[in-house]
């Protein structure tokens, strides 16, 4: 969402992110925002203010945006209404108010809108107006396919603005199927997956990446408009944001994951657009548009991996970059090194094209005519990328809020499953 109303004409001034790991990963990419890691629980608007430093008052802030945990709400979990992560939400509210924001975004899961869960919602639209904000009703629920991103991914989007403020409407679709009768003249195309990824080399070709992330690539010829604006190869990459400054011929994120060759047979044997049997891992269609990209869970649930599709072409699971391709990620974006933690960044994540077009639509309702940014920015350190849970939360000075990772246990669970699975795909040949 940073990135997204970053290029919609905001200057975001000021993050909150638990995870010391994920702040760090922040603050390389957004070094001039002030990074905040720690729990909202307790952080009150003024400490911000005071953190940001003179350049902002309580009377300058024009919008809060951001997604309290979801993991309560989600169609796929067990959408416990008492969930402790889903008290979060309260201070969401709070800090609107204590920071007086003209305007506030919540994101969500599309589970708060249904069976038990909207009663939840009524209750959190009822607290915004009591507080003296209007809330955008009917409220929506958008799919990032709408908005030129190739993934199947729909969350809901509440908007309010401060009494005397307009209200914006939603943003209007703008890539649409081909054939659909309710789409307007000036749609485009949903891009395809092999749009976002048929200019990328094959991480099967590269040097072992274990102690590495990035690796050093010729010149790509990106065919499609989708790929050329993620190389920021177009006119109007960078939008409103900040050109950074970046080597295009470093390919970050594309370490490969390692599969056994009964795996690779599955994944090969698979036809496009349909799940495999035994992973469940859905295949990709070079033709058609990525399934919802997932975070997997964090280490008080299992630390399980985040399921990532196979490639329509290679028998793998794609890599960290080629989730952040489907997921509106330009290539200079870069994520934690570990495969773990970059698909955790990425599909915990608004995709930034849909958060640009949320963003865009509250800033006309301003009034504002954003401008282009002409400075080029240097991003941050890049051991900001590479730390591990005790070295992250030294750097930011705060407890370890989140336990390690306990990968003995994840990679046993991990081989006892791969050898059952051949076992049952061995017993079917």
């Amino acid at each position: 969402m940073s990135l997204g109303f970053e290029q919609a004409g905001f200057d975001v001034v000021a993050s909150v992110e638990i995870d010391p790991i994920h702040a760090a990963t922040h603050k390389f990419n957004f070094p001039k925002t002030t990074t905040l890691a720690r729990s909202v629980v307790g952080l009150r608007g003024a400490q911000i203010l005071s953190e940001v430093g003179g350049s902002v008052s309580s009377r300058s802030v024009d919008v809060v945006f951001g997604g309290a945990p979801c993991q309560g709400f989600s169609l796929i979990g067990q959408r416990m209404l008492d969930d402790p992560r889903n008290r979060l939400v309260g201070q969401f509210v709070r800090l609107v108010v204590e920071l007086d924001a003209k305007y506030f975004v919540f994101e969500n899961v599309k589970g708060l809108t249904i069976g038990k869960h909207r009663t939840f919602l009524n209750h959190l639209i009822e607290a915004f107006r009591r507080q003296g904000y209007q809330v955008l009703n009917p409220w929506k629920v958008l799919n990032a396919k709408h908005y030129g991103v190739p993934q199947h991914r729909e969350r809901l989007f509440l908007i309010g603005a401060k009494t005397g403020w307009p209200l914006p409407e939603y943003p209007t679709a703008f890539t649409g199927n081909y054939g659909d009768l309710f789409a307007s003249d000036e749609t485009r195309p949903i891009p395809t997956c092999e749009e976002a990824l048929g200019d990328l080399p094959d991480c099967e070709n590269f040097e072992d990446l274990s102690q590495c992330d990035s690796v050093q690539v010729s010149p790509m010829e990106s065919q499609s408009e989708y790929a050329r604006e993620m190389r920021c190869l177009t006119r109007n990459c960078w939008h409103y944001g900040s050109p950074r400054v970046w080597n295009p011929a470093v390919l970050t994120s594309s370490a490969r994951t390692s599969h056994t060759e009964i795996s690779r047979l599955r994944f090969e044997n698979t036809p496009p657009g349909e799940v495999e049997p035994i992973s469940r891992f859905f295949k990709l269609h070079p033709k058609g548009q990525c399934n919802t990209l997932r975070a997997g869970t964090d280490s008080s649930r299992g630390a399980f991996t985040s399921p990532r599709p196979i490639h329509y072409e290679k028998p793998r699971c794609i890599t960290v970059r080629e989730m952040a391709r489907l997921h509106g990620y330009p290539d200079w974006f870069r994520f934690h090194v570990t495969k773990w933690h970059g698909a955790r960044q990425i599909g915990n994540s608004v995709p930034p094209p849909l958060a640009r077009a949320v963003g865009g639509v509250i800033m006309q309702a301003m009034g504002v005519q954003p401008e282009k940014s002409e400075s080029m920015l240097e991003l941050g350190d890049p051991a900001l990328l590479d730390m591990d849970m005790t070295r992250a939360a030294k750097y930011w000075d705060v407890q370890v809020p989140i336990q390690p990772r306990n990968r003995k246990s994840g990679s046993r669970k991990r081989k006892q499953a791969e050898i059952e699975q051949e076992r049952l795909v061995t017993g079917k040949i």
